[in-house]
């Protein structure tokens, strides 16, 4: 039996040798906020508190601009945190996020801690209700401030790792062949 380099087995013995200096360079992305520094978020979906109620666990916020904000999330963001009504504010804290960001083709996911609490445009702890049902709104924007720095280390993208070993679209490789100018049976 003789042994023939073919192109594929050439593309599967580079691949890893390719794909290692890619891995390290996205190792060192990090996601960091100073300590104290303030982000525009909004609900994702409506919160309100009922009479008896005076905490709601798992609230999910997402970023929006807030002219106000020292600092702004990735687009694609969602932090949990928890909402407590106390007297006629409502005290929002969180826990943890995820960010996904974009860069053309490109994504870097970060998931870890986010522990921050909301203010109101008064400066004081909490959001000021309206009426007597507390409640907040999509589009009704508050700042979190951070109550310690934020570095969230980059996550491996298995969704990247897989485009990087799909062959390329102009037909190399067996996964992708060129088609046949024959027609296709039935």
């Amino acid at each position: 039996m003789s042994f023939k380099p073919t192109p594929l087995w050439l593309t599967a013995l580079a691949a890893p040798f390719l794909a290692t200096p890619l891995l390290a360079t996205a190792a060192d992305a990090t996601l960091s906020l100073p300590n104290e520094a303030t982000v525009g978020v909004e609900v994702v979906e409506e919160l309100a508190f009922e009479s008896n109620q005076t905490r709601l666990n798992d609230i999910l916020l997402h970023p929006t601009q807030a002219a106000s904000a020292s600092h702004s999330l990735p687009e694609y963001c969602v932090i949990v945190g928890r909402a407590q009504r106390v007297d006629e504010r409502i005290r929002v804290t969180t826990q943890e996020a995820t960010c996904i960001e974009t860069h053309d083709a490109d994504s870097d996911i970060f998931t870890g801690e986010f522990s921050a609490s909301a203010y109101g445009e008064d400066g004081q702890y909490g959001i000021a209700c309206e009426g007597s049902q507390c409640a907040l709104s999509p589009g009704q924007t508050f700042l979190l401030t951070l109550d310690q720095p934020v570095e969230i280390e980059e996550l491996d993208n298995p969704s990247a790792e897989l485009n990087e070993q799909r062959p390329q679209a102009d037909g190399e490789g067996i996964a992708n062949p060129v088609p046949r100018d024959e027609a296709v049976p039935d």
